[in-house]
């Protein structure tokens, strides 16, 4: 029977590999000055924080349900 995995695990590993490829991206725009690498990396990086926030107000909000 295969081992279930969190949902949270999941998400975390996609936040990490989506905040390493922008930082990535904005390394290859110092070392190349190339103006394209910035642009993705600032557009991964502000998009991977808008889903995370959102991510955590709905566990926030799932909390605050229980409470209630």
């Amino acid at each position: 029977m295969p081992e279930r995995r969190s949902p949270m695990l999941i998400f975390r590993w996609v936040v990490l590999l989506l905040l390493v490829s922008g930082l990535v991206c904005l390394a290859m725009f110092v070392g190349t000055g190339q103006k394209r690498y910035r642009v993705y990396g600032v557009r991964i990086v502000k998009w991977t924080v808008i889903a995370g926030l959102g991510f955590f107000a709905v566990l926030v909000l799932e909390r605050l349900a229980v409470i209630l």
